[in-house]
Parts: structure tokens; sequence; C-alpha cells
């Protein structure tokens, strides 16, 4: 199971550890390494990003980020963790549950899942989805600054 912890990054399954935001690049890879081949990946404004498959998700994380725009405050460290679920059986639970909240993410209906967390969800996370399912979500450690 993955449990999201929107303040502090992402527990991984088994005994893996969790990933914290601010963890440096070689601390988070060994942890993800410990249950899945962790790829080398690529994300605008990261000096590092990586990527691992595991039982039908595949989970994103990325760091060292800096924004010349303003929009987002730099963040040294792992700065951006993502979750996808596979594309092709959304219905039902995944092989690997994704929880926030002790509330399994993907493989119920969009609105079942919105009924069950509410609206007080932390700015800093992200779900998406075709509509009637979710199939992604993200978290990251600070807020997206308003320009005025």
């Amino acid at each position: 199971m993955f449990e999201l912890l929107p303040e502090v990054g992402l527990r991984l399954p088994g005994r893996a550890g969790t990933l914290r935001f601010g963890m440096d690049e070689r601390t988070a890879q060994w942890a993800v390494a410990t249950v899945a081949d962790v790829r080398d990946g690529w994300v605008c404004g990261a000096r590092w990003a990586f990527s691992a498959q595991y039982r039908g998700l595949t989970l994103d994380a990325y760091g060292d980020t800096t924004d010349r725009h303003g929009r987002h405050e730099d963040t040294p460290g792992l700065a951006g963790i993502g979750l996808t679920r596979a594309p092709f059986p959304l219905t039902g639970p995944s092989a690997c549950p994704v929880v926030l909240r002790g509330i399994d993410l993907f493989g119920y209906p969009t609105s079942e899942v919105s009924d069950a967390l509410g609206d007080d969800l932390p700015p800093t996370l992200r779900l998406s989805g075709d509509g009637l399912y979710l199939t992604a979500v993200s978290v990251h450690p600070g807020s997206v600054r308003v320009e005025r």
C-alpha cells in the first residue's frame, strides 16, 4: 500500500520506508529501489527525476526544483511525488492500494471517492482522472504562489 502523507511525502509499500519532502536524490532512489526498479526521468525545472513501476502503478518523483518565473518556491531535495494507475483496468481496486486518510483512491467512482474525502483536501494535493475514475494523484510540499 502507498499512503499519501500531504505534509510529509509518501509511505512506500511494505517496510520500504517513507519518501519525505526535502530528502536527497540518492536516499529517495534507494528507498524506492527496495520495492521496484528505478529509472531516470526528466521534469522541467528539476535537477533530478526518476520513476518506477509497481503492480500496475507508476511512481514519479523529482527534486531540487527552481522556477525562474516565480510561480513556485524553489525547493531543495524531494519536491514532488506522483502516482498514476495503468490506463486499462480502471474499475475495481488497484493491485496496490493508494490511500489518503484511509480511503483507497483508485478503482472506485470519482464521486464516491470525493464524497468520502470531503471538501478540505490539502492545497498541495492534486487528483485527476477521466471523469468516472481517478487515474493520478500528486503531492508536493508547498503551495503555488499567487501572482497579483
